[in-house]
């Protein structure tokens, strides 16, 4: 997909499209992007438990959400994923990413930039499955959501407001976003550190002992 189907998405957009519709082309690549994860989460075979436990900490992150929303972008959100992602798994950490900003935008408004959170927060999720999975250290895992929230959220979802707001493409038009979104990009990896650095521990302990009482995500 990634080789093949994306490239393709860009070059038949531009010749069938214009490429005044690269709002569309950037949903449909969005869309793609996450398909290999879903295609791999799909193909094991999941319980119901299993799959009631998962949908259980992806509500945990939507509340996280909805309890900070007066706070913009100091909320749990991106360290609960990091967390998920690291007791139950890298496919399970971009389902619980990418399914938790799905459902909380219910309540935040669904838009054109779903897609690209979506696809931001499975990420996260998916890295730091991969990165420090039975880690426990709290302080590269503080440090690690701190660069997730900044350079991969902030990374992805910044340059989204050019397509977003049609801006012209450009070096200067996509410097002018990122310095933009930094303060609050800053704020977010602040945030997200603290919250990982006191909860990560006793987070990890209790999902690990859940896992083992019910024999999850094997």
């Amino acid at each position: 997909i990634y080789l093949a189907v994306i490239p393709l998405t860009v070059i038949l957009g531009n010749i069938y499209l214009g490429a005044a519709k690269y709002l569309f082309i950037s949903l449909l690549i969005g869309f793609e992007t996450m398909i290999p994860f879903f295609v791999i989460f799909e193909r094991r075979s999941v319980s119901a438990r299993e799959l009631v436990f998962l949908a259980s900490i992806c509500a945990l992150c939507v509340a996280g959400r909805g309890v900070f929303y007066m706070l913009p972008q100091f909320k749990p959100v991106t360290a609960l994923i990091i967390i998920a992602g690291i007791a139950l798994g890298s496919e399970n950490g971009f389902v619980v990413g990418a399914v938790t900003m799905l459902c909380s935008n219910i309540f935040f408004g669904q838009g054109i930039w779903t897609p690209y959170q979506m696809f931001s927060m499975g990420l996260i999720g998916f890295l730091s499955g991969f990165i420090f999975k039975g880690s426990t250290n709290r302080l590269l895992i503080s440090l690690f959501g701190f660069f997730a929230a900044v350079v991969i959220y902030g990374g992805i979802m910044n340059p989204s407001t050019m397509f977003m707001a049609r801006m012209p493409i450009s070096v200067s038009s996509l410097l002018s976003v990122y310095a933009a979104g930094l303060p609050l990009d800053l704020v977010h990896g602040i945030s997200t550190a603290v919250f990982l650095y006191i909860g990560c521990e006793p987070l990890l302990t209790r999902l690990e002992r859940l896992k083992q009482k019910y024999g999850l995500i094997r």
